[in-house]
């Protein structure tokens, strides 16, 4: 995993036991998830009993860095040999190395998971086609036309949407081989792609 310089920083801060002191360090990891987790949890450590004396920007910035791990570490799904390295590069004790990863892994990184499997960045997926050839003679504006035109209604099914979307478009017979040839080439891409 690999971080900017900012983030690197506010893991630094989170630790240093002369910033975040043992006693908050597991609930400083133990909030930065949930805060993942539930948008209700995500401003909890401000008001805090058990942050009581430490620094209100310090403690920003070891949430902040703590949470850019967490995210990161669940969408690499990354393990406690991935996550030691990043922590030993910001001098965490090998302690401190152990509390976030036992809090981290066993409690928490199954749900990060899978709420990033729950987020959907994905396209649309061509599950069926419609055309319609039509021939157009003449116009309002010409008298003479002669041409046809393809109606195309390419139905999609979205992630995480439960009916099925349409597209429609019109082109010519041109624009419809240049179209065909487009999809095939990125077919035989895909192919490569694959066998690699």
């Amino acid at each position: 995993m690999e971080f900017g310089s900012t983030v690197l920083d506010n893991l630094s801060v989170a630790g240093d036991a002369a910033h975040i002191p043992d006693k908050c360090f597991d609930q400083l990891v133990k909030r930065a998830c949930r805060g993942v987790l539930s948008e209700q949890e995500r401003n909890s450590i401000a008001d805090d009993a058990v942050f009581k004396g430490v620094d209100k920007a310090i403690l920003k910035s070891a949430y902040s860095g703590i949470v850019s791990l967490v995210l990161e570490a669940a969408k690499q799904d990354a393990d406690a040999d991935g996550i030691s390295p990043v922590l030993e590069e910001c001098k965490f004790t090998a302690d401190r190395i152990k509390t976030f990863n036992d809090i981290f892994l066993v409690s928490y990184f199954k749900l990060l998971c899978s709420q990033y499997c729950s987020i959907g960045t994905s396209h649309p997926h061509i599950v069926d086609v419609d055309w319609r050839l039509d021939y157009y003679i003449k116009s309002s504006q010409m008298e003479r036309i002669n041409e046809a035109v393809y109606l195309i209604s390419l139905k999609t099914e979205v992630p995480g949407v439960s009916e099925l979307q349409e597209v429609q478009f019109s082109c010519s017979l041109e624009q419809l081989q240049d179209l065909v040839g487009k999809l095939k080439d990125a077919s035989k891409c895909m192919e490569k792609l694959a066998q690699i």
